[in-house]
């Protein structure tokens, strides 16, 4: 199968620099799968699954959440506010994240701003036990 270059970037530095079969990520829209030779296209991520076939045909999944993502001339850049291999995930730590977000949730009675706040940890915490199991 056909191969395109992807760089995946994150503020911590460099997540994954090299070629892929193809790429499916969470956008805000709905998800989108690039393969080689795809048009070229440029859009702001959500939070999901991202996953990744390598050139030599093995998957790996990632949470991915924020950003934006730019195919051009049959290169593709992530630049994701989180990204964290599947490998790398704590199970136990996302648990604890996701009760102490629903537990913000249910104490923010009238605060608009720390149920914005705390809804956006339970989804990310909800991301990662995914892509975890």
């Amino acid at each position: 199968m056909s191969t395109f270059h992807l760089k995946i970037s994150t503020p911590d530095g460099l997540a994954f620099d090299g070629k892929v079969e193809r790429l499916r990520v969470r956008m805000i829209d709905g998800d989108v799968c690039l393969l080689a030779h795809h048009t070229d296209y440029v859009s702001a991520v959500g939070a999901g699954e991202a996953a990744i076939v390598t050139a030599d045909g093995q998957t790996k999944s990632a949470a991915c959440i924020g950003g934006m993502l730019a195919m051009i001339h049959n290169e593709a850049n992530l630049i994701a506010t989180t990204f964290e291999w599947a490998d790398d995930i704590d199970l136990e730590r996302a648990k604890r994240a996701k009760e102490k977000a629903e537990a913000r949730i249910a104490a923010a009675k009238n605060d608009d701003k720390e149920l914005m706040l705390a809804s956006a940890k339970l989804q990310r915490a909800l991301v990662r036990i995914h892509v975890k199991h």
